[in-house]
C-alpha cells in the first residue's frame, strides 16, 4: 500500500532532512490516521458510542486488529458498573448482573442477538438451507431464549463468585478483550457461509490482522489475569470456540455474522468461568 506525498510533490521530499544513524523514524501520519480510523470503525460497529467511525460493514474486516483494544475498553466500562455498585453498598450477587447489563446495553446486545439466532439454527434446523434460513429471522424461540438465559447467568455467577473488584474487573477486561479477539481469526480460517449478510459484506481480514489481534488479546487477558490462569483461560476458550468453529463449518460451511456473534458469547463466558475458577 503507498504512501501519500506532501503538497509540494517531489521537491518536498529533498528538502526533508536526512536521518542520522541509529534514529528511529516518525510514524507515517497517513498511517497513523488510517489505524486510528480503523479503531474508530471497530467501536462504532462493536458498541453504541458515537465515536464518529464507519459502522458499515466495508472496513469491518482492515479493523479486526482494533477489536480487542475495543472489547478491553468495554470490559473496563463494566467493571466500573460493578466497582460503583459495590461503592454504594451492592453485594457481589446484584453487583454482578449489573456489570453484565451495562456491558450489553453498550454493545447494543450485538452479540447476544447473534447468539440467539445461532442457537435457534443450529437447534431447530435440520439442512444447511433450513439453518440459513432460520438465522434470517429476527423472532427468537426456544433454543435462542436458553442461549440467552445461560450466557447471562453464567457470566454474572461467575463475577458473584470472585465477588472482589479489583480481581472481577481484571477478568471482565480480560474476557472482553479476548472473546473478541478470536474473531478476525474465525473470519480468517472460515468461509462466509453465503454471499450476503454481515459476514460476506465485512470481508475476510488477512492473517496479518488475525494475528495483530490475537496477540493484543492475548497481551491483555494475560496481564489482567496473570500468565498461569491467564493462559489456561485463553486455552480454554481457544478450544471451545474452536469446536464451535467446526460445528458452524460442518453444519453450513462456514460463518455468518450471528455466528461470530455466538462465538464471542462462548468466548466471553469461558473467559470468565477460568478466570473465577478457584
Amino acid at each position: 500500500m503507498g504512501t501519500e506525498e506532501g503538497e509540494g510533490g517531489g521537491s518536498d521530499r529533498e528538502a526533508k532532512p536526512r536521518r542520522g544513524f541509529g534514529e528511529v523514524p516518525h510514524a507515517d501520519p497517513v498511517v497513523r490516521r488510517r489505524n486510528w480510523q480503523e479503531f474508530l470503525d471497530a467501536a462504532a460497529f462493536l458498541t453504541r458510542l458515537p465515536v464518529g467511525g464507519d459502522a458499515t460493514m466495508g472496513p469491518l474486516a482492515a479493523s479486526g486488529w482494533a477489536f480487542p483494544l475495543v472489547g478491553a475498553g468495554i470490559g473496563a466500562l463494566a467493571a466500573a458498573v460493578f466497582l460503583g455498585a459495590q461503592l454504594v453498598g451492592c453485594a457481589a450477587i446484584i453487583a454482578a448482573p449489573l456489570a453484565v447489563l451495562a456491558g450489553i446495553a453498550l454493545t447494543g446486545a450485538l452479540h447476544e442477538d447473534g447468539l440467539a439466532d445461532a442457537a435457534d439454527a443450529f437447534g431447530a434446523g435440520d439442512s444447511r438451507t433450513q439453518i440459513l434460513a432460520i438465522m434470517r429471522d429476527s423472532r427468537h424461540g426456544t433454543y435462542g431464549v436458553v442461549a440467552l438465559v445461560a450466557s447471562f447467568g453464567l457470566r454474572a455467577a461467575a463475577l458473584a463468585t470472585i465477588a472482589e473488584p479489583i480481581r472481577a474487573g481484571l477478568a471482565l477486561v480480560a474476557a472482553h478483550a479476548a472473546s473478541r479477539a478470536l474473531l478476525p481469526a474465525a473470519m480468517q480460517l472460515l468461509r462466509p457461509a453465503r454471499p450476503d449478510g454481515l459476514g460476506a459484506t465485512a470481508g475476510r481480514p488477512g492473517a496479518a490482522v488475525a494475528l495483530i489481534a490475537a496477540i493484543i488479546g492475548a497481551a491483555i487477558a494475560l496481564g489482567a489475569l496473570g500468565p498461569p490462569r491467564g493462559a489456561a483461560a485463553l486455552a480454554l476458550a481457544a478450544l471451545v470456540v474452536a469446536a464451535a468453529a467446526m460445528l458452524a463449518r460442518r453444519r453450513i460451511g462456514g460463518y455468518t455474522g450471528d455466528v461470530l456473534g455466538a462465538f464471542q458469547q462462548i468466548g466471553e463466558i469461558v473467559m470468565l468461568l477460568a478466570a473465577a475458577a478457584q
